[in-house]
């Protein structure tokens, strides 16, 4: 499991108009690639009487799914800069068609490669960007009258409680970043002078939005 990575917060669209040609983009997260083609069918049949429905994704840990769809455009004029944009922002699980209506003005080569490249940045800014961070999640079990300081503690330190569990003894479940397991343990040990269980239970993804 990657340590962190960057995506898509949620789904996003919008429009931009470039020499009177209409740039509708589309943008979502997605964990596989059949997710990925049937958002990209979804927008086709929404916008089935625009001239192109262009789109780009990338899956997975590696990367190691790309795929990129001028849908009638010149080769490498849509597709391929949608991608580009992906790629430069280091954005996985990511899907991003771009409809496009055309106003009447040719915009060459060069102009299309600009304009779905700022088409699709521009979506992806609209739908907001997380860095995903993986987090070990802590059971610490410990007498009562611990609770008061560590919750004190805990509130003012960089590791974010998950839940409290008012059992015979007090459980704190808390997030701990991946390589922050150590300083935690450390820091949970001399907040109870060594009188508290500690039990590692799950690995999870926090979410934090990127300005």
């Amino acid at each position: 499991m990657l340590t962190s990575y960057f995506t898509v917060k949620d789904y996003g669209e919008n429009e931009i108009s470039i020499q009177r040609s209409r740039f509708i983009t589309y943008v979502n997260r997605v964990t596989t690639e059949e997710e990925a083609q049937a958002f990209i069918e979804k927008i086709k049949k929404q916008h089935w009487n625009a001239n192109h429905n262009c789109s780009a994704y990338m899956i997975g840990e590696t990367n190691h799914i790309q795929k990129a769809n001028d849908d009638g455009e010149p080769s490498g004029t849509a597709g391929v800069p949608i991608l580009e944009v992906l790629k430069q922002r280091d954005l996985k699980d990511t899907v991003v068609v771009v409809t496009r209506y055309f106003g009447g003005i040719k915009l060459g080569a060069g102009g299309l490669i600009r304009a779905y490249s700022s088409a699709a940045s521009e979506g992806i800014n609209a739908a907001g960007v997380v860095e995903r961070r993986l987090a070990q999640v802590y059971k610490s079990t410990m007498d009562y009258h611990f609770l008061g300081k560590v919750e004190n503690e805990l509130r003012a330190s960089p590791y974010l409680i998950k839940q409290i569990d008012y059992l015979d003894q007090v459980q704190v479940e808390t997030f701990v970043n991946s390589g922050q397991e150590g300083a935690f343990e450390e820091f949970m040990t001399n907040l109870t002078n060594g009188q508290v269980k500690l039990e590692k239970t799950e690995f999870t993804y926090l979410e934090e939005e990127i300005k």
